[in-house]
């Protein structure tokens, strides 16, 4: 008998937590995920238009410009830093929402990177098979499948090794810098 009745106060209490009000104060409410749009969009100009410049002076400093796909490649780290972040800042806000203030540094600076990097290989990737694909078989074939997972794993490779370099020695503080402002602006 005093097991039904602790079982039916269970399920009375159980009930009204479910029943209560959300709260109403901004501490109590979950942190907002995906921002408003205007500030992601112009968070996203503002990281790919860093991207792109912090990559010129290395490329400067490489071969002095001696290439004629100076432009090619500015467009490439611009939209890598452009299409990451809309993605990137989400997933912070998700992973370091009610972190310390170095644990939200490290996530920004972590996911930053990784994201930008990520993106900009994976354009360069789509880029190379491209150029590659006509000389493949098609897509939907079984050998097309085979060169296309083929020359992205080559495209990935040749960025990782040739393209990374080009984000130093500027990338780096500004990459802290805008980690550093992200973790301060999520408090």
């Amino acid at each position: 008998m005093a097991r039904r009745a602790a079982d039916t106060l269970t399920m009375i209490a159980a009930r009204q937590h479910l029943l209560r009000k959300p709260a109403s104060s901004p501490a109590d409410r979950p942190a907002r995920i995906v921002p408003p749009l205007l500030p992601l969009s112009a968070g996203a100009l503002g990281w790919g238009i860093l991207m792109a410049l912090s990559m010129l002076p290395s490329l400067y400093l490489r071969n002095r410009f001696a290439t004629v796909h100076v432009e090619a490649l500015t467009v490439l780290y611009f939209a890598g830093g452009l299409l990451a972040w809309p993605f990137i800042i989400p997933a912070i806000r998700l992973v370091a929402r009610n972190a310390s203030a170095e644990a939200r540094f490290a996530a920004c600076f972590v996911l930053l990177a990784s994201g930008t990097i990520a993106m900009t290989a994976f354009l360069f990737a789509m880029e190379y098979w491209l150029f590659y694909a006509q000389w493949h078989q098609p897509l939907l074939s079984r050998m097309g499948l085979k060169q296309l997972i083929g020359t992205v794993a080559s495209g990935v490779y040749q960025f990782a090794v040739m393209g990374l370099g080009l984000y130093l020695p500027i990338g780096l503080p500004v990459l802290a810098g805008v980690s550093l402002w992200l973790a301060k602006a999520m408090r």
